[in-house]
């Protein structure tokens, strides 16, 4: 091997090396830039959570809500490996901060600036008329306002592959799905009876059409661009980065600080 051989594959491992090593570096500057991002919203939550108290069963559910999305953000935030992991603690964040809007929009008070859309929220649509139905013995009830009867709130998204509008409902039949990943028995019906022909909701035109057009692929709302198979959060829209222009959170009574 002559001279000129040994100094182009010196200069050859040189390279890969550099590159390598800036890659490694560009890395590891993403995913500070991103947990610094979702470290922020994550301490937004905190302060709604530990400064607001429910004064009626709707606010107070609502905040219980936020509070334990507060305490799943944290514990993704200790666990983040990669920019996308970050970035899913972001988003659980910013649905716990839609469970306190709803809190205090339960309490009367402004909600606050609005919110980037969740993944599949647009698609869900929303509750927009008082329902109640009997499945299999079952009564169940959701409406667009909080009361007594319905305290439980859902911000509107997918569940298990099905939509699910936001709205206050008489119990949170949607969670077994949301930890088992898999609806069961007798959803179907539940679905059919509570949304079907509901406008504003993924439903309007029936569950039916509702499910065939999911099953071709259209989730219409809010994908954010993260990596859903690498957030460990609930969801895994890309909610990074942006700032929306820095409301600042809530200032936990009245105001807000832009």
């Amino acid at each position: 091997m002559d001279l000129v051989t040994i100094v182009l594959l010196l200069a050859v491992v040189a390279g890969v090396v550099w590159l390598v090593r800036n890659r490694n570096a560009g890395q590891a500057r993403e995913l500070e830039d991103a947990k610094a991002d979702a470290r922020r919203w994550v301490e937004r939550l905190g302060g709604q959570v530990l400064n607001l108290v429910g004064t009626n069963e709707a606010a107070k559910q609502a905040l219980a809500d936020a509070s334990e999305r507060y305490n799943a953000a944290g514990s993704q935030l200790d666990q983040a490996r990669t920019p996308a992991q970050a970035r899913g603690v972001t988003e659980t964040a910013y649905e716990g901060l839609y469970y306190v809007r709803a809190a205090r929009t339960a309490m009367d008070l402004d909600p606050g600036p609005e919110l980037p859309p969740l993944p599949g929220q647009a698609r869900a649509g929303a509750v927009t008329e008082d329902r109640e139905v009997d499945v299999e013995g079952q009564q169940y009830s959701a409406s667009p306002n909080p009361s007594e009867r319905n305290a439980h709130y859902y911000p509107g998204g997918n569940v298990a592959g099905r939509p699910v509008p936001a709205g206050w409902y008489s119990q949170p039949w949607w969670k077994p799905a949301l930890v088992a990943g898999a609806w069961g028995v007798g959803s179907a019906l539940l679905f059919s009876a509570m949304f079907s022909g509901m406008a504003g909701s993924a439903y309007a035109d029936g569950y039916s059409d509702a499910m065939a057009a999911d099953m071709a692929g259209g989730d219409g709302g809010g994908d954010l661009g993260g990596d859903p198979g690498d957030m460990g959060g609930d969801m895994g829209g890309d909610m990074g980065g942006g700032d929306f222009g820095d409301f600042g959170g809530f200032d936990g009574g009245g105001g807000f600080d832009f």
